[in-house]
Parts: C-alpha cells; structure tokens; sequence
C-alpha cells in the first residue's frame, strides 16, 4: 500500500446533508479535495456547504482543516480541503476568492464544460479561450494561493491558463486524449504546457474518460488508470502525473441528474449508461480487485516513483503555490 495519498478531486453530494463520514473511505494520513460547487451553485450555496462540511468534519474528530501545507501529514487524520469546480460561485466577484480561501478552498477551475464569464468548457463547440475576467482570475488565485486547475476547461483555455500563471498550474482529474478520444480528456499540448509550469496532472478513474463505463469493468478501469499514469510519465516525467480520482460519494445524485438533463452534459456524458467509478479502496489496496498501487508495482514503477504519484507531485506543487 502507498503511505500517502493525495486526492486531488472527489465529491460529496452538494447537499447540506451530506455525510461526511463517508469520506473515512479514504485511509487516515490522506489529504482529500472535496468539491463544494460548480456552474449551479450561487456564491451563498457553495459559502454554506463549505461552512457546513468544516462543522461535520470537526464534530466527526478524523478530520484536520487545511489552513497551510504545514497541516498535511501524519497518520493521526485525513487532511481535508475543498475545490471549486467553476468560476461561477464567486459571483464575478473576485474578491469571493479570499472568502472561500478562508473556509479551506485551494483548488479552482474557471469552467465547468460550458462557458461563462472565465472561459471555454470542454464541450463548447467554440473555443475560444479564456477571457479578461479569466486571466484576471488567475492573478487573483496565484496570489492567494489557490490551485489554477484546467480539468472541464476546454483545450485552448487550458493552454491559455498555463501562458498566465505565474507558478506552477493543475489539471485535477483529467485523462490523455491520445489512449481515450473523450472532449473531457487533454492533449499532449496541455499536458506539456502544464508540466512546463511545474505543474501536476490528476488521473481520474471516471469510466467514461478511460473507456471502461460497464459497471462489472471494475478491474479494467483500474488497469486504464494505470495506463493513463504511464503515458502522462512516459510524456511529461514522473514528476508531474498525480492522482484525482474524481469518485463520487454522489454517484446515484449525479447520475439521476444527467437523466433529468442530458443536454446540459451531451452524449459524452450520456451514451454510456450510467457513470462508473474507480472507489478508494481501488487504489491503494483496501478493496476485491488488484488496487492501481499493485499495478503500477506490476508495471515495473518502484515504491519511490509510486509515491511520487500518490501524493509527493501535488504536495510539492502545493508547497509552491499555497500561502500560509
């Protein structure tokens, strides 16, 4: 089993009654990315989510706030921290970036696959890139220290978040184009360009970004992770190829939500049934099937290169980008 595990990107249900206890999933010494927003929620959803996860994480006692990187490590608890998935819960309103930092948000994306004010999604037939308020956002955010995060952008904003940001950007859970031709999934011009700011990419265990969406392929989206994290090394280098698995304690949520409205996702979203994921326990160990820490070890990657890709690329990023 890995010793650390950095998850850059999982999700709660966005819902006041959430349970936060599902997250003790994840093994003690973890540091988890939790969303609390995207293009639905208003800037008071996603403050209230926020301040009501803090308040179920302290009274749960296996949980530590993330104030600074100083705060991640050790066996005793799982670091928590939260994520915004789209621009559009600070409201325009980019001193909102400061008020979310406060409650524990260090990882944002500008566009959640459509474009709003920030940028082009990943599903917007035109791409134009990102706008004036999106590079004043990333001022905004690398001063504050939050992660520039490219996941759900689409190609020409992504590559336009890397040309603005003064340290190093990520991509939290995204997969490689070239072994899955998905519009959700990067090219290798955004992952150099990402790796070239210091940055880490977050391979993701969705089964429609690896290929795999049938739900007995449970092994099989295991084995594409793996293979995803081999061609980002083989391209970018170790030093820049994570984990976000993106998994879904949401799941059933989310997918009734692309039942009820299809055409805010596409057939990218939809043709393959409902969404598979690849669990916690898949990754490093704890679940049926061969976990993707025993697979890499398989593929030939020794223990120091494994933890790089566990957690070591995004706490070093971390470590770079976030203030205290």
């Amino acid at each position: 089993m890995s010793p650390f595990l950095w998850e850059q990107h999982c999700c709660l249900p966005l819902l006041p009654s959430a349970d936060i206890t599902e997250l003790a999933r994840y093994p003690l010494g973890s540091y988890l990315s939790v969303n609390i927003g995207y293009s639905r929620q208003s800037t008071a959803d996603s403050l209230a989510l926020a301040r009501q996860f803090r308040r179920d994480a302290l009274a749960d006692g296996r949980f530590r706030l993330v104030r600074r990187f100083a705060d991640i490590g050790g066996d005793d608890a799982i670091a928590l921290a939260f994520d915004l998935e789209d621009a559009g819960p600070l409201g325009g309103d980019l001193n909102n970036v400061e008020r979310f930092h406060e409650l524990g948000l260090r990882s944002l994306l500008p566009t959640y696959n459509h474009a709003n004010q920030a940028g082009c999604g990943c599903l917007d037939a035109e791409d134009t890139g990102l706008t004036g308020y999106g590079r004043d956002l990333v001022r905004a955010l690398n001063d504050i220290g939050v992660f520039v995060d490219g996941a759900h952008c689409s190609r020409r904003t992504g590559l336009d978040l890397a040309a603005h940001t003064r340290v190093p950007m990520i991509y939290s859970h995204a997969n490689f184009a070239a072994l899955w031709d998905h519009p959700r999934n990067i090219s290798d011009e955004q992952a150099l360009a990402c790796a070239a700011t210091g940055g880490v990419i977050g391979i993701n265990g969705v089964g429609i970004f690896l290929g795999h969406n049938n739900p007995g392929a449970r092994a099989e989206r295991v084995m594409a992770m793996a293979a995803h994290i081999e061609y980002g090394v083989e391209l970018v280098g170790i030093d820049h190829i994570g984990i976000g698995s993106d998994y879904s304690f949401d799941a059933a949520d989310f997918n009734h939500m692309l039942l009820d409205d299809p055409a805010a996702f596409s057939d990218a979203y939809t043709k393959w049934g409902p969404l598979q994921w690849v669990p916690p326990e898949d990754l490093l160990g704890l679940g049926e099937v061969p976990s993707l820490d025993a697979v890499l070890a398989g593929r030939g990657f020794s223990a120091a290169e494994r933890a790089a890709v566990f957690g070591g690329n995004f706490a070093r990023a971390a470590e770079r980008v976030w203030r205290d």
